[in-house]
């Protein structure tokens, strides 16, 4: 089995893509490092190397956690599968 994304902890709600050419509509195979497991997830959109993947529906104004901490707070609406990047989510320092 091939890992396409990587998930740090078992309550984060973003993975990040570890493979080249992710297209919308491909189901992808990720891993949680902290308890070795491994999760499904169809893409809405085409993700870039790198970025991240939602991993549940998210809505305005939710917290976005990766690594177990808030990165960040979502300012347009994100679906499970949907690429999430600067264009939906937001720093709260500024």
């Amino acid at each position: 089995m091939s890992i396409d994304f990587i998930v740090h902890e078992p309550g984060d709600m973003v993975g990040v893509v570890v493979v080249e050419g992710v297209k919308a509509g491909q189901d992808l195979t990720g891993w949680v490092m902290d308890g070795d497991q491994t999760l499904q997830v169809k893409v809405k959109d085409a993700i870039p190397i790198g970025h991240k993947l939602a991993l549940k529906d998210l809505a305005v104004g939710d917290t976005v956690i990766k690594y177990g901490v808030d990165i960040g707070k979502v300012v347009a609406p994100i679906k499970n599968g949907e690429h999430l990047h600067v264009h939906n989510v937001k720093t709260k320092r500024w």
